[in-house]
């Protein structure tokens, strides 16, 4: 039997993805006040637990159920409803209610803390829920976005009128909500909605397909809509806000046309809607609606980041996991050479991403108290973060299932599944092309590039790395800031966009990992992964060179263990940095 039990296929169920993750919480005593930290230790460790069982099953069996819509009662009445699988309202409750995900940024008493918690305990929570659910992660983010871009722009009665429901974690009472942009022949070119709103008998109504809805029974749903006779382009838009039911309780006036079959995000419904007159209310000033919707769409794509940031730890724990526990040609794969070389190679991917999201997120608190460094800093990195970040989570996650084997390729596990939640994130809220393009509309139109460049210059003479490193550092981010400035100022450039932008991103979390390595003190792990990301991300690459690192000299990584200045610092000897000789920056990793 004890032999039968050895050759098993390892299995992970049960394990506590908190405290399995030590990066995570050491990480949490950077960005949190000391007091918060201790406060919010309970809820992270209970979420671990959870995520590491319940919410694994559950999320299983929500993405095998997905969300049927129905049309009319067996009477006739035109009820419009989606039925969710009970799977999925459970996951609800533990995101919505049990842990107010969607009220905790805007307002005070959610988890017994008397203030609203800011971003970083927020995107953690989230980072740890999704390693079991994706698909609800994206109704949480617009409910989330919805409530923000309201508080900043809409009226106060309009905020009077739904701020209570949107914010509580009453389940009878809370509303969630969606965001109803998208249109056939106009995806990512916004200026081309066609969906039009109507002023009539005093009462805007709208009238149009959106063409993908997630959660298109939302409460309440962001729309843009360009009124009766407005001039063309995004500037001709108006943002409203779409109840689902009137004040008397009837349905509004649009219809679910059908829910979409999806490759992934399975457990939550996406649909098509037609408006039909439509009642909605304005939000901001009328004309300027794209620009307020950019604030919720920018929202969305952070929380985006994050969601991928915390599907590649998922995968990470199941990898390390599985290397650990499983044994071949005599040995554990976490001792094979060339598996510790893909386990590093998804580690150091997986560690830039959660460093990413995390910096930002400490940069979204900032730039929410009024720090103007901190608004230019969110606005050129949440686009990086969605260009680079989701894309990296295809492949770490690809890479996770392939550790596991040909079980990785059946559903009963969740690796399937994770892959193809994990290709959503490239796609909504702009894809790739789009959002690359857009970090550089950040540095052409609102100058945030130079602002970026001297922060992060900062971060370097305050991080854990020898002056050798932090002088090669430099160097690499003068040059990608350079080609930044190029592309950006000449349109014949734009084929470069995504590499470059791919440099800036390596550079970027470069910095971040080797600053957080300074602020953990006993812990320089991190200053190491700074290292080999600027060893083999940003320093220009020989394919037909023999690497001259062994995988085993960088092995003590995969531990996840505190490591001191001296050992870090012998490791990153072993990794002979030298200074960058090319004119051109390393190709995007695809």
């Amino acid at each position: 039997m004890s032999n039968a039990i050895h050759r098993n296929i390892p299995d992970n169920r049960g394990h506590n993805a908190f405290t399995s993750d030590p990066e995570l919480s050491s990480l949490l005593d950077v960005y949190l006040d000391s007091d918060l930290r201790q406060h919010t230790a309970p809820f992270f460790d209970e979420l671990g637990k959870l995520v590491g069982d319940e919410l694994e099953t559950l999320a299983l069996a929500a993405d095998k159920n997905p969300p049927i819509l129905h049309l009319r009662t067996r009477n006739g009445a035109d009820t419009q409803h989606i039925e969710k699988h009970p799977a999925y309202q459970r996951l609800e409750h533990y995101a919505y209610s049990h842990f107010g995900l969607a009220a905790m940024s805007h307002r005070g008493g959610v988890l017994g803390w008397s203030e609203p918690m800011p971003p970083a305990v927020k995107y953690g929570l989230t980072f740890l829920f999704v390693q079991a659910e994706f698909g609800l992660c994206c109704p949480l983010s617009m409910s989330d976005s919805l409530t923000r871009t309201l508080r900043k722009f809409g009226s106060e009665a309009l905020i009077a009128q739904f701020i209570d429901h949107l914010t509580s974690q009453d389940e009878a009472q809370h509303f969630q909500g969606a965001m109803f942009m998208t249109e056939q022949d106009a995806g990512s070119d916004v200026g081309a909605i066609t969906t039009e709103a109507r002023y009539e008998n005093g009462v805007w109504r709208l009238y149009g397909d959106k063409w993908f809805c997630s959660n298109p029974d939302a409460d309440l749903a962001m729309v843009l809509a360009r009124p009766e006779g407005g001039q063309g382009g995004t500037r001709g838009l108006t943002l409203f806000l779409l109840p689902r039911r009137l004040p008397d309780g009837r349905l509004n006036n649009y219809r679910i046309l059908r829910l979409k079959d999806k490759m992934g995000t399975r457990s939550m419904a996406s649909g098509e809607i037609s408006l039909e007159g439509a009642e909605a209310y304005v939000v901001g000033e009328e004309g300027k609606g794209f620009k307020h919707m950019t604030d919720m769409i920018n929202m969305s794509r952070l929380s985006n980041g994050v969601r991928s940031a915390g599907l590649m730890r998922r995968a990470m724990n199941e990898s390390l996991y599985i290397a650990r526990n499983r044994h071949a040609f005599g040995r554990h794969l976490i001792e094979l050479p060339l598996m510790q070389r893909q386990l590093l190679k998804m580690m150091l991917t997986a560690e830039q991403g959660r460093s990413m999201v995390f910096h930002t997120a400490e940069c979204l608190r900032r730039a929410d108290k009024g720090d103007q460094e901190a608004a230019k800093l969110l606005r050129i990195l949440t686009p990086l973060i969605k260009f680079r970040t989701t894309r990296d989570a295809r492949k770490v996650t690809t890479d996770a299932m392939e550790v596991r084997g040909g079980c990785g390729y059946i559903e009963e596990w969740s690796d399937a599944r994770v892959v193809r939640d994990a290709h959503l994130g490239s796609i909504w809220e702009g894809t790739s092309n789009i959002v690359a393009l857009d970090v550089f509309r950040s540095i052409r139109r609102e100058g945030t590039l130079p602002v970026l460049s001297d922060y992060l210059l900062r971060l370097i003479d305050a991080s854990a790395l020898a002056e050798r490193e932090r002088c090669l550092l430099k160097q690499v981010l003068d040059k990608a800031g350079l080609a930044a400035e190029k592309v950006a100022e000449n349109a014949n450039n734009e084929h470069e966009v995504r590499r470059i932008a791919s440099t800036l991103y390596h550079a970027t979390s470069a910095v971040f990992l080797a600053w957080e390595a300074q602020q953990q003190c006993d812990n320089q792990r991190r200053a190491a992964l700074a290292a080999l990301v600027l060893r083999y991300k940003l320093l220009p690459q020989d394919p037909t060179v023999i690497d001259s690192v062994p995988a085993e000299h960088c092995a003590e990584l995969l531990v996840e263990q505190p490591m001191g200045a001296t050992r870090v610092a012998q490791l990153i000897a072993t990794l002979n940095l030298s200074e960058p000789t090319a004119e051109r920056v390393p190709e995007e990793v695809s």
